[in-house]
């Protein structure tokens, strides 16, 4: 039965094929998009140092509930890397100072604060420089779809991501579920008479199966199932990052990760998930889609000469644009793009306010993952839910990136360092799940 879900067989129990729903894109084609075009560039994106440090505050309190106590399971801890290990045009404070600087706090603060966007060549003339320190004020809390850490935290630290890297790490049970639940059933516009399907948290439903969930969603706005199919995607994406990277076994203090056919059973199948699996795997092409239109969009903002992927080291900061910009290219050139003009199309008053609905709730979901009790679930899931806040706010600035002069930033729109690096490697991880799912297929066909 899985098999068949895999392999787009269109059966009645498994549906996973086809046309997605409130897009005019089919699976089929973002399964042979990704795998050849996408996937083997990204990967090697993600592994160029401007894209592998993230800077993440792991310590700052959960501010709904008492804290649950943290993961003591070793496969929960973060290591964080040493800033001497960090290349020297990332680290805050360490280059692109201004020689007027040295002797005003204030200037010095705005200096580092344009640094810390992490775009910023030491070769820029003057004029650009004060361009991107009077950009570096441009407070843009309103474009935010996530609540940012304070980067000048102590507590803040770069992690190496290549080092941490997302997988299963047995943080489980009542702490984990009670960190869904609130994301779904308090900030995905549902009412708590209407109950999720599988939702160990939720009063017995008697004789409901779920159906009367997805009738209740089916009466939505386009706007608001979007908004939950993107939190299902990025609960199935995070759900197979687990299911493939596995500890098989432990012999003498020598970990085996990989694949666990089982585990994806348990989490997919439909007989096992009363058919939610297949469209929670939907639901993840659905936020493959929006990612990758938000990397189309965003295009222009890159292709501009003043932006530069700066780490000190001037060779690979040139290769790193380059495969960027060839990215970028490839998600151009994908014909089935989803059409967000579609959304908050209504009247202007109306449109607005559902917007701005819209991005509190997203945003109230960000905070929600400093409740998470493993720090590195933590770690992935704030950067991952960064990542999908900033292809957002991509999606709403159509306008003002379009505007965007060539030589110098803009008060218009604007993404930082830690923007770039959460939606590149999102989208890497999206596009690592439906590669993921393909190897799954294999490893069932072996299995039969």
């Amino acid at each position: 039965r899985l098999l068949a879900v895999l392999g787009c067989v269109l059966t009645a129990e498994a549906q996973l094929t086809g046309v997605l729903d409130d897009c005019l894109c089919d699976i089929e084609s973002i399964d042979d998009f990704n795998t050849f075009k996408i996937f083997p560039k990204i990967q090697k994106l993600q592994e160029r140092d401007y894209f592998r440090y993230y800077k993440v505050n792991l310590k700052r309190p959960c501010p709904f509930w008492a804290d649950d106590g943290h993961c003591s399971i070793k496969d929960c801890h973060v290591e964080p890397c040493p800033e001497s290990k960090i290349p020297v045009g990332i680290k805050a404070g360490s280059s692109n100072k201004y020689s007027k600087a040295a002797n005003n706090s204030k200037e010095l603060e705005d200096c580092e604060q344009a640094n810390k966007l992490g775009a910023v060549n030491s070769t820029l003339s003057n004029q650009s420089k004060e361009a991107f320190i009077d950009w570096a004020r441009y407070d843009d809390s309103q474009d935010h779809f996530c609540e940012l850490d304070d980067e000048r935290s102590p507590d803040a630290q770069y992690v190496d991501l290549l080092l941490n890297p997302e997988r299963y790490t047995g943080y489980k049970g009542p702490s984990a579920w009670r960190v869904w639940n609130s994301i779904y059933e308090e900030n995905c516009f549902k009412p708590r008479s209407v109950y999720r399907p599988l939702n160990p948290l939720a009063p017995s439903r008697g004789g409901d199966d779920g159906e009367s969930f997805y009738t209740w969603l089916e009466g939505l706005c386009l706007e608001k199932r979007v908004f939950y199919k993107l939190i299902s995607g990025l609960h199935a994406s995070i759900n197979l990052h687990l299911c493939a990277n596995y500890l098989l076994e432990e012999t003498w203090g020598k970990p085996r990760w990989g694949p666990n056919v089982k585990e994806f059973t348990r989490r997919f199948d439909p007989a096992e998930t009363k058919g939610e699996g297949p469209r929670r795997l939907k639901n993840l092409y659905f936020l493959y889609l929006i990612e990758l239109r938000a990397l189309s969009k965003v295009a222009p903002y890159f292709e501009r000469a003043v932006v530069d992927l700066y780490t000190g080291n001037g060779h690979e900061d040139a290769e790193s644009k380059a495969l960027l910009l060839d990215i970028f290219r490839d998600t151009k050139s994908f014909h089935m793009h989803f059409d967000e003009k579609s959304m908050f199309a209504g009247d202007k008053k109306g449109a607005k306010s559902l917007k701005e609905e819209f991005r509190l709730h997203f945003k109230n979901i960000s905070r929600i993952m400093d409740c998470v009790g493993c720090d590195k679930c933590r770690l992935w899931g704030k950067l991952q839910t960064q990542g999908l806040g900033t292809a957002l706010k991509i999606l709403f600035s159509e306008k003002e990136i379009q505007s965007l002069p060539e030589n110098s930033p803009s008060k218009g729109f604007q993404l930082t360092r830690q923007e770039i690096v959460a939606l590149v490697n999102a989208f890497g991880r999206l596009s690592t799940s439906i590669k993921e799912l393909q190897n799954f297929k294999v490893l069932l066909q072996q299995t039969r």
